[in-house]
């Protein structure tokens, strides 16, 4: 089974036809939300690393687990190591890099912070992830908002965990369908790049149109 990637549990979540017609029917969009994301993305998306206050950065980091069937990238994953190995440790060769003992994923969006969870739940995806890798437990991760350059924590609590876990299967159910999910229109369909193809107003019509007759039906009042 191929691995899915981290980006599709957000989409999911967002709306899951459009996580049928990306993943599934293979279509891409763009428009001025997909283009200031890429920008937001740009000072990240180079693969490397830095140290600050303390953390070290790694830029691009890409992540896997075998567990999950998960695989992708992370914006940044700041992490400390361990000067001092646990007693009994393997002894490092010359010029190894010290144990991770601490990381926290963070995540890059281009506006400020939603009201739904789709961000939040790709993060703790990117957690559990690095957990897997790193073989230690992830308390939290940060999400940066490029339009107010702030940094918002995320706790990966109890049920944080467990809806991203339940979004994971969910996930795979939508994706195994021969066809995508109905169109629904919603106010969410206004920021999504996939509009034109996945054509929400066409599915509205119809039950648009019911209304508009009902109005001028011929109504029995005895």
């Amino acid at each position: 089974m191929d691995p899915l990637p981290l980006s599709a549990l957000n989409d999911h979540l967002y709306c899951e036809r459009r996580a049928h017609l990306k993943f599934v029917d293979g279509l891409r969009g763009t428009n001025e939300h997909t283009l200031i994301g890429d920008l937001a993305h740009a000072a990240v998306d180079t693969p490397g690393y830095e140290h600050r206050a303390g953390w070290e950065l790694l830029r691009a980091l890409p992540l896997f687990s075998d567990t999950l069937g998960l695989s992708g990238k992370a914006d940044l994953v700041e992490v400390r190591r361990d000067p001092n190995p646990p007693s009994g440790s393997q002894p490092l060769a010359p010029g190894s890099p010290l144990p991770i003992a601490a990381a926290r994923p963070v995540e890059y969006k281009k506006g400020p912070a939603r009201r739904w969870s789709n961000d939040h739940v790709q993060l703790c995806a990117q957690a559990l992830c690095l957990e897997e890798m790193f073989g230690l437990r992830i308390e939290s991760g940060l999400i940066y908002h490029a339009a107010s350059a702030k940094r918002d924590e995320v706790v990966f609590d109890d049920p944080l965990r467990a809806l991203t876990l339940a979004t994971l299967d969910a996930l795979r159910t939508t994706l195994a369908r021969p066809t995508a999910p109905p169109a629904v229109l919603t106010p969410r369909c206004d920021g999504c790049s996939l509009r034109g193809v996945c054509l929400p107003e066409a599915a509205a019509a119809p039950a648009l149109a019911r209304e508009v007759r009902a109005l001028f039906e011929p109504r029995n009042y005895a």
